[in-house]
């Protein structure tokens, strides 16, 4: 393989926002997700190939990409050993308002008998967002002290294997969504997300001012959580901007 054709990788731990869109949820590999657009840019200035390895659920917290880090053999044997970057997408749903511990609401899916289930969970839905609006949101999703250590984790486990593989985190995302219907938490969130990346030397790519404008357009999911396809494209660019001075032109171990 030529010098040229050399592969590279690029881990993404993400949540929802790495594989939706305006319209909802679309392929992991839809080039107009930021992940993609970020790897497209990555490849264009070092003329190789950049195939993006994304772990990600709906809804994860910094916690469970953690677990997926460490608990996947997939994840820690093969995506993180031939990473030449890594992008850590999450935290965003850890600064969202809850009205019941995390541990409680994603014990819902296993009530049973079933009939249990759906009426639990449907008053959930109803009733969450009304106490939010009323109170602003008893707890986060995920304490701030949580939210860091498992950050830190995840960078710790990273520099394990190389403390060389440039990674790149992001602020946790505004959002404007009638089920969580308060910021209350968002500033002190995006503030301790800036002193925790400065703490451990990890680049932070801000992307308020992108997934602001996108709300305020209305180009944005109507759901007020997910992105507009201009709001992907101006966060993809953030990512490979930060990403591309620091990933070497021989990576480790020679063509991954």
């Amino acid at each position: 393989m030529g010098s040229s054709d050399k592969l590279r990788h690029v881990l993404v731990l993400g949540d929802s926002l790495t594989f939706q869109g305006p319209q909802g949820i679309v392929a992991p590999t839809d080039p107009r997700l930021f992940p993609n657009l970020a790897a497209a840019q990555i490849a264009v200035q070092f003329g190789s190939p950049v195939k993006v390895d994304l772990v990600a659920r709906e809804g994860w917290t910094s916690r469970d990409a953690w677990w997926a880090l460490t608990k996947d053999p997939v994840v820690f044997g093969t995506y993180l050993t031939r990473a030449s970057a890594v992008i850590i997408a999450v935290g965003g749903m850890d600064q969202l308002p809850a009205v019941i511990p995390t541990y409680l609401r994603e014990g819902l899916p296993y009530l049973r008998p079933g009939s249990v289930r759906r009426r639990t969970r449907r008053l959930y839905r109803d009733l969450a967002p009304k106490i939010m609006r009323a109170t602003g949101g008893l707890m986060r999703q995920l304490p701030q002290s949580a939210t860091d250590r498992y950050l830190t984790r995840i960078v710790q486990a990273v520099r394990v294997i190389s403390a060389e593989i440039p990674t790149a985190a992001m602020t946790p995302s505004p959002y404007d969504s009638s089920y969580y219907p308060s910021q209350k938490y968002h500033d002190q969130a995006r503030a301790s997300a800036f002193s925790w990346a400065a703490s451990l030397d990890v680049p932070m790519v801000d992307i308020e001012n992108p997934v602001l404008h996108g709300l305020a357009s209305g180009d944005a999911n109507p759901d007020g959580m997910h992105w507009s396809w201009h709001t992907h494209e101006r966060v993809g660019s953030k990512f490979a901007g930060e990403l591309t001075a620091a990933i070497s032109r021989e990576p480790r171990g020679g063509a991954r």
